[in-house]
């Protein structure tokens, strides 16, 4: 290559920089240049106006500042529940609230819409048989070693439980008890020096208090909202089990999917409630959470970590509230008070003489203001505890002392136990109450005793038996109780069919029950 040419390729590879530098400095020559005229022309703003000073808006500023030392106290104590479970396809469904959609449905309260309370994210596709769900909840730390309480529903059927700290720790967990009734339940992590929230007083608690949310919502981990207690005394939403109890805590606090467990604090961080459900007509917050007061969470929480479980007491009857309108025709003097709407045969509150019109207002010496009052505190007792009444009746003032029975024993029976605590015809009863009778549209005329659930497999669900059935008498005897139709199902020798007369929608007719041969 010859001089010429050698000189002719390096000022072309140096071309397309240099016309860019000399732009570069043109467009500097005119920004230095450019008239007086064309600077002016630019627009001027004038300056914003001032902050307000601190002094006039000194009280929020430590309403602020509170709120900051409030949620930096609290959310440590809050911990991230991952779990993993085992559930069954909505064909085979079981009578756990984790089970999607129908049983879901009727389970609890509409709070989520379809699908879980607390939030199922990573759902396996379904099919038949058991399938493998992940979910997330939310929970609380309640002692420096690691006792954490959060809501049955988020832990139900876990087959392993993970916990998350604020400061992105993780803990495997083990469950300590679990309690249904209260939806509550109790897991431990090993820690020591654990942060922790103290309890509070919900019993103290007033519409319009101010109070703060913590949890998970929709795996936005470790969140806080605020808010006010927008009522008390809420009754069960529960259809399905109207001994569960009520008195929930109603706050406009936002919860959502994965609050479940959460905490809800009043001012001071001490823990009022445990976020428990939403009710909604999308699935979607609108304004109504609600959480179980400390009175329960903290009785069920020390219970569970005490024994493992929790034996409710039944007193068996059916209460509701004395209200402005039915209040005279009880001879009270005010609203105030549970009154007996029925009672059950052979209960507790049978043998102790109770009687359907009664009005209880008090018990153990603490006045009863509401039916949802004294449900609570006879659901908190232990079984074999013995409660004082004070009933008013026709006038009078009655002390009446009630034993308890065992929730479970009070004729939700697992019929004709076996050795294996399985139950022979795989059915659970229980008595046909003014409500049930409702919901059934069961005639007057037809009694005995109401079939709850069937188990998948069992001998009842071979023969077709489904909950709401009524079953009218045993190898053609009447039984007028769930207590008459398990005793009579439970006499039945080993080995031998039994014949039920059932009443199922609308109309009467016999089934027999073949013994499985397990």
């Amino acid at each position: 290559m010859d001089v010429t040419k050698l000189k002719s390729l390096l000022k072309r590879r140096v071309v397309i920089p240099a016309i860019a530098a000399c732009a570069a400095l043109s467009f500097g020559a005119y920004e230095v240049a450019k008239p007086a005229s064309a600077v002016m022309a630019a627009p001027a703003y004038a300056p914003a106006a001032a902050p307000l000073d601190d002094n006039s808006v000194a009280p929020l500023l430590s309403f602020d500042q509170a709120m900051e030392t409030l949620a930096a106290r609290v959310t440590p104590a809050v911990v991230n529940v991952t779990v993993t479970s085992k559930v069954n396809s909505p064909q085979e469904p079981t009578s756990d609230d984790d089970d999607q959609d129908g049983q879901q449905q009727q389970q609890m309260p509409p709070m989520f819409g379809p699908g879980s309370p607390f939030g199922r994210f990573f759902q396996m596709p379904q099919q038949q048989g058991p399938t493998i769900e992940h979910g997330l909840g939310s929970g609380v730390i309640i002692s420096p070693d690691g006792y954490i309480v959060t809501n049955n529903h988020v832990v139900n059927g876990a087959m392993d439980i993970r916990v998350t700290m604020s400061n992105r720790e993780v803990y495997p967990a083990k469950l300590v008890g679990a309690d249904p009734l209260t939806d509550l339940a109790v897991i431990k992590i090993d820690g020591k020096n654990l942060p922790s929230i103290p309890w509070g007083d919900s019993s103290k608690l007033r519409p319009g208090q101010m109070v703060l949310a913590f949890g998970n919502p929709l795996g936005f981990r470790f969140t806080v909202t605020r808010g006010i207690i927008s009522a008390l005394h809420r009754s069960n939403p529960y259809g399905s089990d109207r001994h569960k109890p009520g008195e929930f805590i109603q706050t406009d606090a936002a919860i959502n999917q994965g609050n479940s467990g959460g905490a809800l604090v009043d001012a001071r961080g001490e823990l009022i409630g445990i976020n428990t459900f939403i009710i909604s007509p999308t699935g979607s917050f609108a304004g109504m959470g609600f959480a179980i007061p400390q009175e329960i969470v903290q009785h069920t929480a020390e219970t569970l970590i005490r024994d493992g479980k929790v034996n409710h007491g039944f007193m068996g009857v059916t209460i509701a509230d004395v209200t402005p309108d039915n209040a005279k025709f009880f001879d009270m003097h005010k609203a105030a008070g549970a009154v007996v709407s029925d009672v059950n045969p052979d209960s507790p509150g049978a043998k102790a003489g109770l009687k359907t019109g009664d009005v209880i207002t008090a018990i153990n010496g603490k006045e009863v203001t509401d039916a949802g009052e004294l449900q609570m505190e006879v659901t908190q007792k232990q079984a074999g505890d013995t409660v004082h009444l004070e009933v008013a009746r026709d006038g009078k003032t009655l002390n009446i002392p009630v034993t308890l029975q065992p929730l479970n024993s009070k004729a939700e029976h697992e019929v004709a136990q076996t050795g294996s605590g399985k139950g022979r015809w795989g059915l659970s009863l229980d008595n046909i109450t003014p409500d049930v009778r409702s919901q059934l549209q069961l005639p007057e005329n037809v009694h005995g005793a109401v079939i709850q659930n069937v188990k998948s497999g069992s001998p009842a669900d071979n023969a077709g038996l489904q909950p709401g059935d009524v079953i009218v008498s045993v190898n053609r005897k009447p039984t007028n109780s769930a207590s008459e139709a398990a005793n009579a199902l439970t006499s039945i020798p080993s080995g031998q069919d039994a014949l039920l007369l059932v009443w199922s929608q609308g109309g009467k007719g016999f089934i027999v029950l073949h013994p499985s041969n397990g």
